[in-house]
């Protein structure tokens, strides 16, 4: 959503909701997911001035109780191609990824297959992609072609041959000729439209949103998670989403 620097946006009839300051722990380092939904836009520099992207996992039981306003970022729109699941799915997770986070790949390749095959198939969870891409030019290149992949229906075979093996950043993996390559194996048919898709308006704005509504809410590292509404931050053991899934989907029961 653009910004206005000189005109305040307008801001919702609806109480400021804050989670700050939600501790995560992981091995000897600490650090903060503070998610924020205050109603209100707000100027946000450039991304080269953000908070420098970590790899945290929050400890069991230190992540906020559920909050009804971050549950509603789920979009639950039946075309998006860049989700997975039922649209009416119990429970929702959405996740803030980039392509060239190493921790965002161990949750591709461990944990959510598994969450696929015991909840997403017997309809009980969707998964929303959001991208967050924060290491970069090729971070960038990688959201962008994600997003044209599934112009053409082919977002998720992209997704697992995008994180199939860990790769250092910025050296190429993911530049304009890889990036193609990467298409034609995930089924991308037509190629050209591939291309440009890829360098669309569209596209940079799809990209820009889901970046934008991250950061509302005070994600700096990767991945980030909301479980209809819960946050989790980081590669957590396969268990913990397990509990948080099975969490939510026993209160949205009637």
């Amino acid at each position: 959503m653009p910004h206005n620097s000189t005109t305040p946006a307008p801001r919702r009839n609806r109480k400021r909701t804050v989670l700050a300051s939600a501790v995560l722990v992981a091995a000897a380092a600490t650090a903060t997911f503070a998610l924020t939904l205050n109603g209100t836009d707000s100027h946000t520099p450039e991304p080269a001035a953000r908070p420098a992207p970590s790899a945290t996992t929050s400890a069991p039981g230190d992540t906020p109780s559920p909050d009804n306003e971050l549950a509603a970022l789920a979009r639950r729109e039946k075309t998006d191609p860049q989700a997975t699941g039922r649209a009416d799915a119990p429970v929702v997770l959405i996740e803030y990824s980039d392509f060239q986070c190493p921790f965002c790949g161990q949750f591709a390749r461990e944990t959510q297959p598994a969450l696929q095959r015991s909840y997403v198939d017997q309809g009980i969870l969707r998964i929303e992609w959001r991208n967050f891409p924060i290491f970069g030019k090729e971070s960038q290149q990688a959201a962008l072609a994600g997003w044209a992949a599934g112009r053409q229906h082919k977002f998720w075979e992209f997704h697992t041959l995008a994180y199939s093996e860990p790769h250092k950043r910025n050296t190429g993996h993911f530049d304009q000729d890889q990036l193609t390559t990467l298409a034609r194996e995930a089924g991308v048919e037509d190629l050209d439209r591939f291309r440009a898709d890829m360098t669309s308006a569209a596209a940079h704005k799809a990209v820009q949103r889901d970046q934008e509504e991250g950061y509302a809410l005070g994600v700096t590292s990767t991945p980030a998670f909301l479980v209809n509404g819960t946050p989790l931050l980081g590669a957590q053991p396969t268990d913990t989403f397990r509990k948080a899934i099975d969490a939510a989907a026993k209160a949205a029961r009637p």
